[in-house]
């Protein structure tokens, strides 16, 4: 079975999870600087299969775009026109990196450790992918 992937892009930076291939568990992948974003996703679909893609979908607490969403709408853009087969799903991402900050707490992790950013992007796209499946599932 394909697996299914997720993005948290950023200006800067752009945290990867990825599904095993049972789509039951989201797992971080990586963090990579988003101008390499479409050339890392490239050679990732060159060697494993992914039958679908999640981009977050930042908002604001009305429902409203953030002002982030024009940059990564630039992204989806870019995205589709080197992935024209690959199916694209936008999701909510409100609340992802508050909840992996939270996550990095609750598991131990020291102050130093947790001014990670990279850290939190590829946190905030594996809560965007379980919160998926989980959907998905039920």
């Amino acid at each position: 079975m394909p697996r299914i992937l997720a993005i948290d892009y950023g200006q800067k930076r752009t945290g990867i999870a990825v599904t095993d291939e049972m789509q039951i568990i989201a797992s971080g992948l990586t963090t990579i600087p988003s101008a390499t974003a479409i050339a890392f996703l490239a050679a990732y679909f060159a060697k494993e299969k992914v039958e679908a893609v999640l981009i977050g979908e930042p908002k604001q607490m009305n429902g409203e775009p953030s002002e982030s969403a024009s940059i990564i709408k630039g992204f989806v853009t870019h995205f589709t026109n080197h992935f024209p087969e690959m199916k694209v799903i936008r999701v909510d991402e409100r609340f992802t990196s508050k909840m992996a900050f939270q996550t990095m707490i609750d598991s131990g992790l020291n102050k130093k450790q947790r001014q990670n950013k990279a850290l939190i992007d590829e946190i905030s796209a594996t809560i965007m992918l379980q919160d998926y499946l989980t959907r998905k599932i039920f």
